[in-house]
């Protein structure tokens, strides 16, 4: 058994089947029948196409595209949009996360950010061009927000600039049929393959923010693969350049004027990105669990050590916490009422203990803990991503002592 999760052929929450899971107080019950059964299909896709290879694609920072159409054959873009429970487009995070952190990041990207901004902000042309096709992955998308010298700061502090003109004589011209874009964005995940990406700049006319959809083949457009990572390897982070780049006004937002019209679209992503936070804590007591009983160190299993047994429990004490959490967070998303000092407070706190829970996951596994053969580097390293994307711990810490103080101590 040790030899199959070396090669990464076994999932791990079925491997142990005489032992609880690690959803040690059965959240996934409260799901109906129809999701606790496409949750049971995700996990079996997950099982067969995906773990068995994620080690692979992890090592050598490639990006499986044949995977795509049997992604899509799931139908799980944009759970919610689906008539599903926000504890359920949780848990699809949640359970991608527990087997490879860079699918589930994939799949946030292009569903819970582009596709999702194509239901919140795109018009009826723009939904009839494009939703069907993104909504299916025949066709990819990025969200290229963060700059190179904006990460935190962005909403205030986007560069990246547009200029609406006329087409036919490339000059400015307010009510114009086209704008140029220039600027650089850094970070953008699927950026180096993607069809599209939802381009934030500043309009130079009024300062306001707006969004475009730009097609990532048209002249002006550089993409960049960003290597040399230790976390998220098998996503394709890119570095953009936008020189001159014509967009016709048909693939600008309509329904965004600012950023603030952007809020519940970073809201709810930053949500998926706490619920990776509980998938990678589930796959590190997976992961460590099973060393722990397999092991065998001075002549017993290593979870006979009363240390080992403390640093499994606290690890599923911070999972289960986490996914506490997160579940009273989707009961407020499903009445409308999940504000951002909730949500930040929850990325914060669970991504905190995340961070504590892989660093107790990579003790146990001792010297092998540092090699991708026995999973838990990867998830040790894909960690470090989490902690820091969608908002990072201090900033997300910020925004909720913001809210408990009524003072602000972000500048």
């Amino acid at each position: 058994m040790m030899g199959a999760d070396r090669a990464g052929t076994e999932t791990p929450r079925d491997s142990m089947p005489d032992l609880p899971s690690a959803d040690f107080f059965d959240f996934e019950s409260l799901l109906d029948q129809k999701e606790r059964d496409k949750l049971a299909e995700l996990r079996e896709f997950l099982a067969a196409e995906i773990a068995p290879y994620a080690g692979d694609w992890w090592n050598k920072a490639e990006f499986p595209a044949h995977i795509l159409p049997k992604l899509a054959a799931l139908e799980l873009s944009t759970p919610a949009e689906r008539g599903y429970s926000h504890l359920f487009a949780g848990l699809v995070i949640a359970e991608m996360t527990r087997v490879d952190t860079s699918i589930a990041t994939f799949f946030m990207v292009h569903h819970d950010l582009f596709v999702q901004s194509l239901h919140d902000f795109g018009s009826e042309d723009q939904k009839r061009r494009l939703l069907a096709d993104a909504s299916s992955l025949r066709i990819t998308g990025a969200f290229a927000l963060t700059e190179p010298n904006h990460g935190s700061d962005v909403a205030g502090g986007i560069e990246t600039r547009a200029r609406r003109i006329s087409s036919a004589t490339g000059e400015p011209d307010d009510g114009g049929d086209a704008w140029v874009l220039n600027g650089a964005k850094r970070w953008i995940g699927n950026g180096t393959f993607c069809d599209y990406m939802l381009v934030w700049a500043r309009d130079e006319a009024d300062g306001s923010v707006r969004g475009f959809i730009v097609d990532a083949t048209l002249p002006g457009v550089s993409r960049t693969r960003i290597d040399n990572k230790i976390a998220l390897r098998t996503v394709q982070n890119a570095d953009i350049v936008l020189a001159d780049v014509h967009v016709p006004e048909a693939n600008r937002f309509a329904n965004i004027s600012s950023f603030a019209d952007t809020r519940e679209l970073l809201r709810g992503s930053r949500i998926m990105v706490a619920w990776q936070a509980v998938g990678q804590q589930l796959a590190a007591f997976d992961v460590a669990r099973q060393y722990a009983v397999e092991r065998h160190q001075f002549g017993r299993p290593l979870a006979q050590f009363q240390l080992i047994q403390q640093q499994l429990v606290t690890m599923l004490g911070n999972a289960v916490a986490g996914m506490g959490m997160m579940a009273g967070l989707a009961r407020l998303q499903d009445v409308g009422a999940a504000d951002m000092p909730q949500v930040a407070l929850a990325k914060s706190y669970v991504s905190a203990r995340m961070r504590e829970t892989v660093a107790l996951g990579r003790s146990i596994l001792g010297g092998n803990g540092i090699v991708t053969d026995y999973r838990m580097a990867k998830i040790f390293s894909d960690a470090e991503a989490i902690y820091t994307y969608e908002g990072s711990f201090e900033i997300n810490t910020l925004i909720a002592g913001r809210a408990v103080t009524g003072m602000s101590a972000i500048a």
